[in-house]
């Protein structure tokens, strides 16, 4: 797991503490730490922590004040962090569109607690409104796709999956047995990340390309490294057993590079730019290569050179025969 995940991790179990150990005070701290899933060092070190933070201001009558040892944890003042949060109309507005942004994104969230959410925030910023009279006022939100249901609830319930799915770099449709690990957001497109049992690795499937799912009567078990956060946005793997394409790519086509996975090896005199990429099937890359035109050389691997060249061939012969070019 990378620091700043680790950083994430701990902040959230920070936030969440003081109102754990209120509603179980005296609670042990081996007790403790096995609730909240962190050693019994981790929480003491966590517990200094908490000690030095409060309110602005930071004087000793602002910060969070504990008795604890590892017998008996105890919150003797809690700074106010056991109130419930108020937001500013800055704050609600920030939410408001953080929300509406994920919310048409299948598999995010659940829809009708997002429309619900909404809801409330537009009703408290506009009039004040909450409740049942702001939810009352909002559509029925849309249902969510059987098979987006189907996968968020394994992966709440921790159960492998039986997915059909449609590969658009292979361009067939699959059925494959996947242990869930996480849903995540990549260029505005909502995946589910599972260890892929076919593939023996991590691989993330876009829900608008599942045809079906199918929650199985068994537990998820993806393999401890699959699950660590790093891997989460790991879409293109570096996989050796996937054919590598090398590419030379004009300077002026040079945004290739931030819409495709590729990684740059060397700058050229001229402004080219030699780079790699790691393809699924001959036929799909050499399509995508055509479509650059001029603007991307084949280098190699030599039957991607060849597929490329066969194809050209065949498509300026298409051209000859249609009157569009003349004859050579």
């Amino acid at each position: 797991m990378s620091e700043r995940s680790r950083l994430s991790v701990r902040l959230s179990r920070l936030l969440n503490m003081i109102p754990y150990f209120i509603a179980n005070p005296g609670i042990s701290a081996a007790e403790a730490a096995a609730d909240l899933g962190v050693t019994t060092k981790q929480l003491m070190s966590d517990l200094n922590q908490l000690w030095m933070c409060g309110l602005p201001g930071y004087g000793p009558g602002d910060l969070i004040d504990l008795s604890f040892s590892e017998e008996s944890i105890e919150v003797t003042f809690s700074a106010g962090i056991d109130r419930p949060l108020r937001l500013t109309s800055t704050e609600a507005t920030a939410l408001l569109v953080a929300l509406r942004s994920i919310v048409d994104m299948p598999g995010m969230v659940d829809p009708t607690a997002a429309h619900a959410a909404i809801a409330k925030l537009e009703s408290a910023i506009v009039g004040g409104k909450t409740g049942d009279d702001a939810e009352s006022r909002w559509p029925v939100p849309p249902s969510q796709a059987p098979a987006v249901a189907t996968v968020r609830s394994a992966l709440a319930r921790q159960r492998a999956l039986r997915l059909v799915y449609y590969s658009a770099s292979r361009d067939v449709v699959s059925e494959r047995v996947v242990d869930p690990i996480r849903i995540v957001l990549v260029d505005d497109n909502s995946y589910l990340q599972a260890w892929c049992r076919q593939a023996e690795g991590v691989r993330l499937f876009r829900f608008d390309r599942i045809e079906a799912a199918t929650e199985l009567d068994e537990p998820a078990r993806p393999p401890i490294h699959a699950t660590e956060e790093a891997a989460a946005l790991d879409l293109f793997q570096d996989d050796p057993a996937v054919p590598l394409a090398r590419l030379r790519i004009r300077g002026d086509y040079g945004w290739v590079l931030d819409q495709y996975p590729m990684h740059r090896m060397a700058v050229h005199p001229d402004g080219s730019i030699e780079s790699t990429m790691r393809f699924a099937t001959l036929d799909w890359m050499a399509r995508l290569l055509l479509g650059f035109g001029s603007g991307v050389i084949v280098l190699g691997p030599p039957e991607l050179v060849a597929a490329v060249r066969e194809r050209s061939n065949a498509a300026l012969a298409a051209y000859e025969a249609a009157g569009f070019l003349e004859t050579r």
